[in-house]
């Protein structure tokens, strides 16, 4: 009988409960034949870390600039796709504010009035980084348009400031568009394969997820025992919550007010899209699922599910701009920071601008809160914390990427006067 690993989820959960127990075993001076196993721990923890952070430049440039190249040469960009857009920004929006305000109500980074950062294990954040959040926060809004369009992009993206590399990326995509067919087809070549590259270096580093969970939560639990779990899991219900809010609440009202239709009957065409979604947390291979349950479910016409839930797949990602955002208020909160509304602002900015650039794979957005942490001037190794509970919260963002998806099509099919949708 051949053995098989248990799906990707599930290992990186038995991860996080045997580096738990492992570092409750362990403290910072512990040896086996005379090795630091509290340092060695921390060294795979940190290696792990260095290869997400490496794929980071690579990644931004490619999937922007492959997926808005693509968009820039749709033909149909009139009504339908002025409809869609705006759906997209509206709902995007919205779930980002959705993130911001249960985050700022529920505080899950302060435990007992203090700010959870030695719970974590998590340095003590030293002058110079300090000095460069509150400057930050003291130059506005006008700081970070600065950061959009940089005087020296490959500096800019040597130094950490990695917005403007994606609006950078944007343009050089858009600007396809004016290429030659020739020219142009020959341009998406190459970025098409630089991506498939790119995915499979990236997956490979995610299959190793499991044994960096491991490592982060011993180093976590070595440190400060089971204290760190609270936090984590107070986080975790938090972003559950504002999830829910968006899933259950808003896009079922947007339904029943602009597309009048039953929302009911439309998480019920959609349940196996949904359920591929949770299971997969890819976006992109659901899609084929999402765009049959659209139209032999909900009844929307071929033109417009072909045009809408392809292009949602790409730059419609609400719960993961949703997350991204919550992810960076937990980590500021973490740390004590109390965040100014003017960066509270430019991080919900940045978290849809980065979730448009987010590929459709399984963990992608940990590339994007690491873009968001740079601008803040936060250290990268905070990111390692979230590690433990990226999986579980991808699989639901991921449901609600799709079900965002399949919402805008729905709506969007109402509104060019289809009659047939849902009437089953």
């Amino acid at each position: 009988m051949d053995f098989k690993l248990p799906k990707l989820h599930w290992q990186i959960l038995i991860g996080l409960i045997l580096g738990v127990m492992f570092g409750t075993q362990i403290t910072l001076g512990t040896t086996f034949l005379n090795i630091n196993l509290f340092d060695t721990v921390n060294l795979i923890g940190n290696l792990f870390l260095n290869a997400l952070k490496m794929m980071v430049v690579p990644l931004i440039i490619s999937t922007i600039i492959l997926g808005t190249a693509r968009i820039a040469q749709e033909k149909d960009l009139g009504r339908l796709g002025g409809m869609t857009f705006t759906y997209y920004a509206i709902t995007g929006a919205i779930a980002v504010f959705i993130g911001l305000f249960v985050l700022n109500l529920a505080k899950p980074g302060i435990i007992n009035g203090e700010p959870a950062q030695h719970l974590l294990g998590l340095t003590q954040l030293d002058e110079t980084l300090l000095a460069g959040v509150e400057a930050t926060s003291q130059a506005g809004f006008s700081h970070f348009l600065y950061r959009l369009l940089p005087p020296n992009i490959v500096h800019a993206a040597n130094e950490g400031q990695l917005l403007g590399l994606i609006v950078f990326s944007l343009l050089f995509g858009y600007g396809t568009r004016h290429l030659k067919p020739s020219l142009r087809k020959a341009f998406l070549k190459f970025w098409e394969a630089s991506f498939e590259v790119l995915m499979y270096i990236t997956n490979i580093i995610i299959r190793f997820a499991p044994i960096g969970v491991f490592a982060f939560m011993a180093k976590v639990a070595a440190t400060t025992g089971l204290d760190a779990l609270r936090p984590l899991a107070s986080f975790f219900f938090v972003i559950v919550v504002a999830l829910s809010i968006h899933i259950f609440i808003l896009l079922p009202l947007l339904l029943f007010t602009i597309g009048r239709v039953n929302p009911l009957k439309h998480f019920k065409a959609m349940l196996p899209a949904l359920l591929t979604a949770f299971s997969t947390s890819s976006s992109a291979a659901t899609l084929p699922i999402t765009i049959e349950c659209v139209e032999e479910r909900a009844g929307v016409s071929n033109k417009v599910s072909s045009f809408v839930l392809p292009l949602g797949a790409t730059i419609n990602m609400d719960g993961t701009a949703l997350y991204e955002c919550g992810v960076v208020m937990f980590l500021a909160q973490v740390y004590g920071l109390d965040l100014s509304f003017t960066q509270q602002l430019t991080i919900a900015i940045a978290a849809l601008l980065t979730s448009v650039g987010v590929a459709g794979i399984p963990s992608a957005s940990l590339v994007a809160i690491i873009v968001i942490l740079s601008y803040l001037g936060l250290p990268m190794e905070a990111v390692a914390i979230i590690l433990a509970i990226d999986r579980p919260l991808d699989m639901a963002r991921t449901a609600v990427n799709v079900f965002s998806d399949s919402c805008g099509a729905v709506i969007i099919g109402r509104l060019e006067g289809e009659k047939n949708i849902l009437t089953s």
